[in-house]
């Protein structure tokens, strides 16, 4: 909105400030940070108050985690809510990208939404069902991926040519984008684990999509040029500062979880803006962590399925940790490191070529 009135008021004195995309990253970020700060408290009181018992706490759970009981869910609503405002008021919002971004972010947050009244509603922490959850989910993604998607050529990290894909990219950006939803939302399980590494993520993210939209640094990269992806890096932001203000009230002992209506919602996006910036494979080096989340459980379900026994001694992964005796602290802070490490290296792919 702000950058529509610039542009009506053709970028003269202050309005110049809001034509680079960098000035409008920052005060997207402040923005949502600010939001989340401000209505937090509030939020989370009508939260505890609608929900009474809150979230509920699996039984076959690690043992510390009954602790946790009558902490609210859904604080991805609050999330949601700082990164619409701050978006709507600092985004060019004429570009498809972007709204193929609000709309995955939007659609998996209420598809998130939904699944956790469901919980609250029962009592149980069993929502709604796994496979309509996932066609909701490649329901929109396969939209958004069909409204980002130009190039279907898949670009690699560390080389200089790509493998053409043709129709099938388009299934491929689906599968990227449901699989980042669904990986985020099984990385939160702990107070503070999953929104730290979206918010490096994010981050890194930022640096990528902003290179990218440019032609002269993709040019000299040797990277895809994505014309208007630079966009992108401002909703990156806006996640950054919303996740930061929801960590404020997430750290250890929460005050509220994010639940699935947050963690799809910012798995989502995140696997989107990879799609548009043509950084899959980047993505699943950036988020390694969450990619290690979802394997476990996925390996976990395989082979007890196949001889009765467990790989970990609980899935996902950061459980089995638990299980071993670390402190639910040090498996965050731990994770938090793996997930800079790994951002670290996902930003030394645009260079090493």
């Amino acid at each position: 909105m702000l950058y529509l009135i610039a542009q009506w008021l053709e970028f003269e004195g202050l309005a110049n400030l809001v034509r680079y995309q960098s000035f409008r990253a920052g005060a997207c970020l402040l923005t949502a940070l600010a939001i989340g700060l401000i209505i937090g408290p509030r939020f989370i009181d009508l939260l505890r108050v609608r929900q009474g018992k809150g979230q509920p706490i699996r039984l076959d759970g690690p043992q510390t985690h009954l602790a946790k009981r009558g902490t609210p869910t859904m604080g991805g609503l609050l999330i949601m809510a700082a990164v619409s405002v701050s978006m709507f008021l600092w985004m060019d919002l004429s570009s498809w990208q972007v709204w193929a971004c609000i709309a995955v972010t939007l659609g998996f947050g209420l598809i998130g939404f939904l699944d956790d009244y469901d919980k609250v509603r029962k009592a149980s922490h069993k929502g709604v069902s796994g496979k309509v959850r996932l066609l909701g989910e490649f329901v929109i993604a396969g939209i958004a991926a069909w409204l980002v998607v130009g190039e279907t050529t898949l670009y690699l990290p560390f080389v200089s040519f790509g493998i053409p894909l043709g129709p099938f990219y388009y299934l491929f950006a689906a599968f990227v984008i449901v699989g980042a939803g669904n990986a985020v939302n099984l990385t939160d399980g702990l107070d503070g684990l999953a929104i730290m590494p979206v918010i490096i993520a994010s981050g890194t993210f930022a640096i990528i999509a902003y290179l990218v939209g440019r032609a002269d640094y993709s040019a000299y990269l040797g990277i895809p040029y994505v014309e208007g992806a630079g966009e992108l890096a401002i909703l990156c932001a806006a996640i950054i500062g919303a996740g930061l203000a929801f960590l404020w009230f997430n750290a250890p002992p929460a005050a509220v979880f994010m639940g699935d209506t947050g963690s799809l919602a910012l798995g989502g996006a995140l696997g989107t803006i990879a799609v548009a910036a043509h950084h899959e494979v980047v993505l699943g080096i950036v988020g390694g962590l969450f990619v290690l989340e979802a394997v476990s459980v996925i390996v976990q379900v395989f082979w007890f399925k196949r001889t009765g026994r467990r790989v970990f001694r609980m899935a996902p992964i950061h459980h089995h940790f638990e299980q071993k005796g670390w402190a639910e602290s040090t498996v965050v802070v731990r994770f938090w490191i793996v997930a800079i490490v790994l951002a670290v290296i996902g930003l030394a792919t645009l260079k090493v070529r």
